[in-house]
């Protein structure tokens, strides 16, 4: 699957919906931000998953509603539920782990 970029305006069809997506609150100033996405890449490549990117400083609506107060910051929903979250630079594994929870 490719990585979306969602918006205020896409997150409710893209994200609260059924199954589980990944989302990455994020935004393009935040070093440990930049250090996750080739991590994400990856596992965008070996995991039927579908992550979501939100860039915080554009969508400042959703990265409020779901309490994200430092980046970069990782939800898991699982149909259209957050269920999970991680903060800070995650490793491969690590956020392997948490997803396989509810895949």
């Amino acid at each position: 699957m490719a990585i979306v970029n969602v918006s205020d305006q896409t997150f409710k069809s893209e994200v609260e919906s059924e199954g589980t997506v990944l989302v990455d609150f994020w935004a393009p100033w935040c070093g440990p931000c930049k250090m996750i996405a080739p991590v994400l890449e990856e596992l965008d490549k070996e995991l039927t998953l579908k992550i979501a990117k939100v860039n915080v400083d554009d969508n400042p609506e959703s990265a409020s509603r779901f309490g994200v107060m430092s980046i970069p910051t990782l939800i898991v929903f699982k149909d259209g539920q957050p269920v999970d979250k991680v903060v800070g630079f995650q490793s491969k594994d690590a956020l392997k782990n948490v997803v396989s929870r509810y895949q």
